[in-house]
């Protein structure tokens, strides 16, 4: 079955009620890797988990009411080390809580590492249709450096079998390596793009609190590109996939037309999602507010509180009106689309302020799309959280 187009499930700026299932568990910790993932040494109880997970979707649906899902997303952690088994009694789960209409995306996140053809062709059985593949590099020395279990000729073989087996298929690669020349970094997204792949998401290395990275930099033993070199590497990467027809539509993601993520556009358009698992979000609307709702994050201790509880929930939030103006702005300023300011002004309460408006305008960090729409520039993109933060006040 292949994955229906945006038209044929709405209006194409619709957010649409995704839902998004997160397995935690991983192999191996990579050292720049804050999510929310976990190793353990022992074989995972994987039905014990898969009914924690049913009666968690009973919770939320009670929170959620009726309503029609367009998209499904299973991330992690490493989804992939799933059996097939699981992620159909997940899916079947999800359908019976909610309307699954038939063609929606259902993507699952997959390391090279853990791929073999009978699994992948299982989760195919089970209902998915958009593979994303945490390849992160093309070259055998920076996949060490990553700490990823995988070489290039494994993730090639995962790239051609997803290619195979699945209609769609992303992967993802990380740049401002340390030392990596804008050269370099060419030559690797046209490869990637050789693969006849039709969606990327390129993310800048981040160093991230709390990792082995994190102190490896802190202590001067690991350099990465400072802020100039890093904004010449993302403005190259603009060039260099709108040059090949895959221009970003977001600011880590590219896509050839119609082949752009609808679950993560449902999330960046501000739409509902239920997640479900250890240390999943979620954003439900709830009559004429919407709440924010988290998940104990440890595996063990999520188990334990569904088993015992019904949900893993720790966090209800009602959000006013001004905090959903806010992560609208957040969300969707990240879009080449923008934001409907229509939606933000109802959200607000305000229209945007015309002084900030203006400067952000003159130093063409924002531009207007008509009267409707708000969005920022190239060069706004790379300050983005400050044009954010100037917009929102």
């Amino acid at each position: 079955m292949q994955i229906a187009p945006l038209s044929a499930i709405g209006d194409g700026m619709d957010p649409g009620f995704g839902v998004y299932v997160h397995w935690p568990f991983c192999a191996a910790k990579c050292p720049y890797c804050d999510f929310n993932s976990h190793v353990r040494h022992q074989p995972v109880d994987q039905p014990r988990f898969v009914a924690a997970f049913l009666k968690e979707m009973a919770a939320v649906r009670a929170l959620s009411g009726p309503r029609t899902v367009t998209s499904i997303f299973m991330g992690g952690g490493t989804p992939s080390l799933m059996d097939p088994q699981t992620v159909e009694a997940i899916l079947d789960g999800i359908a019976r809580h909610w309307h699954v209409p038939d063609g929606i995306e259902i993507t699952m996140e997959a390391n090279p590492s853990s791929v073999e053809a009978t699994r992948f062709r299982g989760y195919r059985a089970a209902g998915v249709n958009r593979v994303s593949l945490g390849v992160q590099a093309l070259n055998d020395r920076d996949l060490k450096f990553l700490g990823r279990l995988h070489d290039v000729e494994n993730a090639l073989k995962a790239v051609r079998l997803a290619r195979e087996i699945f209609p769609r298929m992303s992967f993802d690669l990380i740049y401002a390596r340390p030392n990596q020349t804008v050269e370099e970094w060419e030559r690797e997204l046209k490869e990637a793009v050789s693969y006849a792949v039709d969606h990327l998401s390129l993310y800048q290395l981040t160093i991230e609190e709390g990792t082995p990275f994190y102190g490896l930099h802190k202590a001067g033993k690991l350099v990465v590109p400072d802020g100039e070199q890093s904004a010449v590497l993302y403005e190259a990467t603009q060039e260099i996939t709108a040059a090949i027809g895959m221009p970003a539509y977001e600011v880590s993601n590219h896509a050839r037309p119609g082949a752009e993520s609808r679950h993560n556009l449902t999330y960046w358009r501000y739409g509902d999602y239920a997640g479900i698992g250890p240390g999943a979000h979620g954003r439900l609307a709830i009559g004429s507010g919407k709440i924010a709702t988290a998940t104990e994050r440890n595996p063990e201790a999520w188990l334990q509180r569904v088993e015992e509880c019904g949900d893993g929930l720790i966090e209800r939030e009602l959000l006013d009106f001004e905090a959903q103006a806010d992560e609208l702005l957040l969300m969707g300023l990240r879009l080449r689309e923008g934001v409907d300011l229509a939606r933000w002004q109802t959200l607000s309460g305000r229209d945007p302020d015309p002084a900030r408006e203006e400067f952000l305008i003159e130093h063409g960090f924002i531009e207007r799309i008509g009267n409707s729409r708000l969005r920022c520039t190239p060069a706004g993109m790379l300050i983005l959280d400050a044009v954010v933060a100037d917009l929102a006040c």
